[in-house]
Parts: C-alpha cells; sequence; structure tokens
C-alpha cells in the first residue's frame, strides 16, 4: 500500500440509527474530495455475509472507518474474519457532526485523537 489510508464508509442503510443528514452530509464531503473510498450499504450485512472486502481492508494500513461505535466495528470485522489492525481509526456517526467526521477520514494524520472519545483506535 502507497501509505495513503483506506476509507470505509457505512451507510448503515438497515439499522437506520445514524440520522439520514449526517449519512449524507459525509458521503457528499467523501465524493467532493475526489478521494477513493469504499461505501458500503450496510457493514452489519456485510460482515454477516462474511464479506471478502472486509478482511481485505483489515489487512491493509492504515484503515479509517466512517460508520458507528468503534467497539461495534472492531466486532463486526472479526465477525467477518478480518481483525482490525491497532492503527485503524474509526469515526462514530451517530454521535460526532458530520464535518467532524470528513475532516477526520480526509486528515493526513490518522493517530492524532479526534474531538469525540468516540474516535477512537479500535
Amino acid at each position: 500500500m502507497s501509505g495513503r489510508p483506506a476509507l470505509l464508509y457505512c451507510h448503515c442503510a438497515y439499522a437506520k440509527v445514524i440520522p439520514n443528514e449526517v449519512k449524507s452530509a459525509v458521503l457528499r464531503g467523501l465524493s467532493e474530495a475526489g478521494v477513493e473510498f469504499d461505501a458500503g450499504p450496510d457493514l452489519c450485512a456485510m460482515a454477516a455475509r462474511r464479506d471478502p472486502r472486509l478482511q481485505e481492508l483489515a489487512k491493509g494500513e492504515p484503515l479509517r472507518v466512517a460508520a458507528c461505535y468503534s467497539r461495534a466495528v472492531r466486532w463486526l470485522f472479526a465477525a467477518a474474519g478480518g481483525d482490525l489492525p491497532q492503527s485503524a481509526r474509526v469515526w462514530n456517526m451517530r454521535l460526532e457532526p458530520a464535518q467532524e467526521v470528513v475532516s477526520g477520514m480526509l486528515g493526513s494524520d490518522a493517530s492524532e485523537p479526534g474531538p469525540s472519545a468516540e474516535t477512537t483506535t479500535v
């Protein structure tokens, strides 16, 4: 990998626990930034069917994820057969404003802690 972080965006299509305006703003922000990212309709569904893309993403570093709680994301990757590396970062769209999520996902240093307690290294 070139050192550029892999970005994964979860649209949380089935649980409906992330506000629509936050999901839309994060997706729009990533799209407008012109960066390459994976957009999954639902991380829970991907994990349930053991989507090989989650295993691939878990092997690469660094990884940044816009989803929900970091503990849930870690468990979902493990259920799919891919443990997240310690350096993986998760932004919680349930708690954090869209702009903070986008800034964190696009930021140059994923090891720098964000303002939210949920923006943690998993």
